[in-house]
């Protein structure tokens, strides 16, 4: 199996079988009545279920469809990633990055989930939070409570707000 199933920095969320188009895998996962949501990112898949059903009945269908569709050796996707927006890369926006790769990403990772830099202006950090973290409902708190006060403790000169898009 992929150490990468996507390059490195990026990730695709597929929140409908329409936004799958150019996605074999979430293509196959949508026609699953249950499946709600598909998200990849670095080395793993995430699946949103609709809430009508529990993991436990349907956690075995899906990992066995994701093994056999990567043992198959197909694409995961046909695709390029999303642009990011253009912004000079300071020394700021470098130290925002590292501790987003160094203290944060982990976290977000072994959720599921995925948090990467947006832009960063008049001392606001902007990410984006996809796949599990997407309509989390402890999000926002995790993007406040945790996110925005080791950025603040970090770098109190630089950053006073953490937001989501």
């Amino acid at each position: 199996v992929n150490d990468m199933l996507v390059p490195e920095g990026m990730s695709f969320d597929f929140p409908t079988p329409a936004d799958a188009e150019n996605a074999p895998l979430a293509q196959e996962l949508f026609m699953y009545p249950f499946v709600d949501r598909v998200f990849y990112m670095s080395n793993f898949v995430t699946v949103t279920k609709k809430e009508d059903v529990e993991w436990l009945e349907i956690q075995e269908t899906l990992k066995n469809h994701i093994k056999t569709f990567l043992e198959s050796g197909k694409l995961i996707l046909d695709v390029k990633g999303p642009a990011a927006p253009e912004q000079e890369e300071t020394e700021t926006i470098k130290k925002i990055k590292t501790i987003l790769d160094e203290y944060i990403r982990p976290a977000v990772e072994q959720d599921g989930g995925a948090i990467t830099f947006h832009s960063y202006e008049d001392k606001k950090v902007t990410v984006a939070l996809q796949g599990s973290c997407s309509g989390c409902p402890s999000s926002t708190v995790t993007l406040k409570a945790g996110i925005e006060n080791l950025f603040k403790r970090m770098m109190p000169e630089e950053v006073q707000e953490v937001e989501a898009l």
